[in-house]
């Protein structure tokens, strides 16, 4: 017996919607040497009249050590229901993921699920009568035979007790904003003087003083005032943002969060953020949603209220979000296929969970002693980071 039998193929699957992004994934497999010809196996999802459904795949999938990417987030995938055409919802994709880890039936040797933005993630606590989803769903995906789930930026990494016996990583984009923004921005001055990271809220603290600490940099934050007498659409409507931190008079800044939503927030945080004195504002935010739109983005840019928006490929983007001037789209299928390409032969992938090293070599290689992208670099820069 081959040594590729007995660790499994490596084979990988995907939910409505995630083509373009594990071709690109499946291309550095094959690029590096990790699977002769595509890893990839479609399944089919087939709709009833009525929006029943059942997943198909037609391959065997005995002994495969098998991957799931599942945006649960991916509005652009439609499906037909009573003649009419719907966009799939979370709900419809966590099914269907369901639905895909029954067809094979437990013959996978292993099954890894990559959830970029983790299904029902902010519903993940209990302060009144209410669901716990976000605890139901995991549990769910353990008790189907998911040995490892791999998740980004999670909204609370408590959430993981919830199947405390299943492998469970939290992964941050670091190191592929911070090269996007180099690239991007290549007058950016990466130094205490002249840079500041600003969190949005008390919340987004630690992912703040993570950047600040390996880039050297002061951190601010704002603390929301909330209207706790009022509940709307499932949360106490913020009243205000109040600064706390030193002052951002002519210095960059760069405010951090897990999620663009529908934007009232971090736009608030910019506006404040301008009245100070602040000289350029960019946000890193690991997903854009941008539920209501981009409208208020595209007034906020013409008013000189922000300047870029840098956001991942995990989850879905609208055609017109990716023509937008001041969007700027962050590419992971590289470090993906470099998480596949590690676990598959059961290594840690602990040092790619912290890129500290990365950054230090990104600034060490790319960046003068002013922190600026040296001449050298400036033609060659592109949008993406890949890595």
């Amino acid at each position: 017996m081959e040594v590729e039998d007995i660790k499994g193929k490596l084979t990988i699957l995907g939910t409505a919607g995630s083509d373009e992004f594990l071709a690109e994934v499946d291309g550095w497999l094959q690029k590096w040497g990790v699977s002769e010809g595509t890893a990839i196996i479609k399944p089919q999802f087939i709709r009833f009249g009525t929006g029943e459904a059942k997943t198909v795949i037609t391959d065997s999938m005995r002994n495969h050590d098998i991957y799931i990417f599942a945006d649960m987030f991916n509005h652009g995938a439609t499906f037909k229901m009573y003649g009419k055409e719907c966009p799939m919802s979370p709900d419809d994709h966590f099914q269907d993921l369901k639905r895909l880890i029954c067809s094979f039936a437990g013959k996978g040797r292993r099954v890894n699920v990559i959830m970029p933005m983790i299904y029902e993630g902010r519903q993940d606590k209990r302060t009144l009568r209410e669901s716990l989803d976000a605890a139901i769903s995991l549990k769910e995906l353990a008790d189907m035979g998911v040995c490892n789930i791999i998740s980004f930026d999670i909204h609370n990494i408590g959430i993981q007790n919830a199947i405390p016996m299943c492998s469970f990583d939290n992964v941050h984009p670091t190191y592929q904003m911070i090269k996007a923004l180099v690239n991007r921005v290549p007058d950016i001055a990466i130094n205490r003087d002249k840079l500041m990271m600003i969190s949005p809220d008390e919340g987004g603290m630690n992912r703040c003083m993570y950047y600040s600490s390996v880039l050297k940099l002061e951190l601010g934050t704002f603390y929301k005032r909330r209207d706790y007498t009022v509940v709307k659409d499932g949360k106490n409507p913020i009243k205000a943002h109040q600064y706390l931190g030193r002052s951002v008079r002519d210095k960059d800044v760069i405010v951090v969060d897990d999620i663009i939503s529908s934007g009232e927030s971090v736009l608030d945080v910019a506006r404040q953020l301008k009245s100070r004195g602040a000289k350029r504002v960019f946000v890193f935010a690991s997903f854009g949603l941008f539920c209501n739109g981009l409208k208020k983005f595209d007034r906020a840019y013409r008013d000189g209220l922000i300047d870029q928006i840098f956001t991942t490929n995990l989850i879905y983007r609208t055609p017109e979000l990716k023509e937008r001037p001041w969007y700027t789209e962050v590419n992971m299928c590289k470090y993906v296929a470099l998480m596949i390409a590690t676990l598959h032969v059961d290594c840690s992938i602990s040092k790619l969970l912290n890129p500290v090293d990365r950054i230090n070599e990104l600034i060490a290689t790319k960046l003068d002693e002013n922190g600026v992208l040296k001449p050298e670099f400036k033609e060659d820069a592109e949008t993406p980071a890949e890595e």
